[in-house]
Formats: C-alpha cells, structure tokens, sequence
C-alpha cells in the first residue's frame, strides 16, 4: 500500500493532486530536520573513542551517511567505508528524540563492525527495510573505495530483524559476482505466496543478481545490450521497486543511458529477461536521472544528475516530462541520495554534499549531512 505523500505544496496519493498548507509543512519539516556527521557517533567508552583516533581507525570528515531506512521512529542508515577510519558502516538513532544533532550508534552492535572479520559487515552500501520486519543490508566487501580499494570479504546480503536486533539471515553472493562485479543498490520483494526475492544491481556486468531467501538459491538475470547504450566505462545501475496491483515492476537505468526500463519481477523471479525489458521511454532532451526512491506504490522519485530539485512521477502515466511534478525545490549546497516513506507517514529525503566528499573538499566536521520530510521550500535549508 502506497504511503500518505505529505510536501509542503503538493499532496500526491495515488497520482492526484490536492493543496496543503505549504507554510505549516514546511515549518514541521524544519523542526524534524536532523543533520548527521561523523563526529557524533557513540563509543562504549572514551578510550575506546581514543584508541581509534590514535590508530587512524576513526577519521571523523570521512563518515557519510548515504542511505537510509525507517521503522516506526527508529531510522537505519548506511555509513559506507568509502575512505578509511570509518569505525562501523551500519548505524541507527532514533527520530523521537528532540536533538536536531543525533548520535548514531552502531546498528546492531559493536562486534558486527569489525573491519577484516568475515562474519562482520565490511561496507553497507544500501539497505532494504521489507514488510516482514526484516532490514536487508548490502555489504560489498571493499573498503576504502575512494582511495585504495582493499577487498576484505565477499559480499553478502544480512537480514536483521527490526524488532530483536538479531541477525536472521546471511546471504553469501560470491558465487553470483564475477571479479568485475560492482554491486550497487538493492530491494526486497515478495511474491503472491509470500516467498521473499532480493534483486541487487550490478552495474559492471549488465546484470540483476536474483536470490530466493526461502530457497536459498540465486542466479544471475544478464540485460540486454542495448541498456548500456551511451553509458560511461564505471556507470551506475539504479533499481526501484514499484508496486502494482497488477503485479510488482523494477523500474532500471544507467545513470548515461538516455531512457529508462522496466521488467515485470515475475520474470525476474523465472530468471526470464529475454523480451521481458520494456523500453519505458527516453530521458527528455537526454537528461541524466538520479532514481531516489519510491512511495512503496506507483510513484518514483528523481532528481536530475548535478541538480537539487526533486521530482515525482506517476509510473502508470508515460513517462514524459509533462508528467513530472516537483516534490521538493532543492537548496545549493546539498543532493538528494535517497528518498523513502517513513516516520509520521511522511515522505523524507536524505541529502549531502557527496560531491565535495568525493573531492576531499569538506571541512574538518566531515559531509553535510541532512535528513528531513519533504518540502516544497524554495529557500532551502
């Protein structure tokens, strides 16, 4: 069931349009705006706090909170170790608190951080809160990514329960990847008998790594050819989940493709793709999309590459301009990575200046890092 869209000028439900009061919107959503940086994480204790420093473990501007997920006040966020001195790569705080500046802590615990230890989590890069309560973290394996990559592990898919903060599943995926593999996204979904799929992009080899949880097995679903048309050497493959009554769609594309596909997750749960990619149209004037996230219905969120502005698409109309509605008029300083249903049926957007931690441009204090409802604000924040 899609998620009560609530922005500051537009409320979207199930691709109608109705006003809303855009000054009390945006008031609340500067209220619940939370910044995260990584000089506010929790240590067992001081000295432990220390012994990191000292080590070089814990380098405080090279934390970034990325991705997240959310379960009633409680939000999960992915602290990839992209640069090193990231002391864990999964955390959690808690929306209910009233600080604007929360500590985040080690999500589940401090042993399953450990950097080097295969039974650990090496580097979340996305994760996939699904209905059974259940979070699915993606941990690649690689650390230090944005300097001098080191492979600490295969990779693998962990299933955390929400609920016990207990670990409930390990999917070892070295046998899906090859040595170009580059994993990048990941959702969760479930077919009409309840049977649980996780479809992850891999966007070096042209693929969509399909694993059954409940039997235990996975295959490789290879896309056409003609999806990589126009794309860079490293590109990146966006998935998003839209979920339809008549049955559950991937939307794809590659960040340089100029359109966008689609493929019905029934032939991906065959391992069908041969006639089953639908062309769903071409980016207008070539425009390069970034894929935020969905309403956990028809309507996909977007934001053009480089630009601030997001925008909403009702996935049951073409896809054309036209037909793109601007969910929330962007800042300068910040991109969107994510945008996810949540805490009060709002929708909230994650955002930071990732450009600038990729360049080494940021300050002392690391990424500027915000998490917030939607709002049509055009002052930004």
């Amino acid at each position: 069931m899609a998620v009560r869209l609530v922005l500051a000028a537009t409320l979207i439900v199930a691709g109608v349009n109705a006003s809303c009061d855009e000054k009390q919107d945006r008031n609340l959503a500067h209220e619940m705006t939370v910044t995260l940086n990584g000089a506010n994480l929790e240590w067992p204790c001081l000295s432990t706090r220390n012994i990191y420093m000292q080590s070089g473990r814990y380098i405080s501007r090279n934390v970034i909170a990325t991705r997240t997920q959310i379960y009633n006040d409680q939000v999960f966020v992915a602290l990839p170790r992209y640069k090193s001195g990231v002391p864990f790569t999964l955390g959690t705080f808690s929306l209910a608190s009233d600080s604007c500046l929360p500590t985040i802590k080690p999500y589940p615990c401090w042993p399953i951080q450990e950097e080097g230890n295969c039974h650990a989590l090496q580097s979340v890069v996305d994760l996939h809160l699904c209905g059974n309560n259940i979070l699915w973290v993606l941990d690649v394996g690689i650390v230090n990514t944005l300097e001098q990559p080191v492979r600490r592990c295969p990779p693998k898919v962990v299933g955390i329960s929400v609920k016990t903060g207990k670990v409930v599943k390990v999917i070892d995926l070295s046998g899906l990847v090859t040595s170009a593999s580059r994993l990048q996204y990941l959702v969760v979904d479930h077919a009409s008998d309840g049977r649980a799929f996780v479809y992850i992009s891999d966007a070096a080899t042209r693929a969509i790594l399909v694993y059954d949880i409940s039997a235990c097995k996975g295959y490789r679903v290879v896309l056409p050819k003609a999806v990589t048309a126009g794309c860079a050497r490293r590109d990146v493959l966006y998935i998003q989940l839209i979920r339809k009554s008549c049955g559950n769609v991937l939307f794809f594309t590659y960040l340089s493709s100029s359109r966008l596909y689609s493929i019905k997750t029934s032939y991906l749960r065959k391992g069908q793709c041969s006639g089953a990619v639908v062309d769903v149209g071409a980016k207008p004037q070539g425009q390069k999309i970034v894929l935020l996230g969905t309403d956990n219905g028809a309507n996909l969120f977007f934001r053009p590459k480089g630009e601030s502005d997001i925008y909403v698409w009702n996935s049951n109309s073409c896809f054309k301009s036209d037909n793109w509605i601007l969910a929330q008029k962007g800042g300068e300083c910040r991109l969107a990575t994510q945008v996810i249903p949540g805490y009060k049926k709002m929708m909230w957007t994650i955002e930071s200046n990732f450009h600038d931690y990729i360049t080494n441009s940021v300050g002392c204090v690391g990424a500027s890092v915000l998490m917030h409802p939607m709002t049509c604000d055009d002052t930004g924040h």
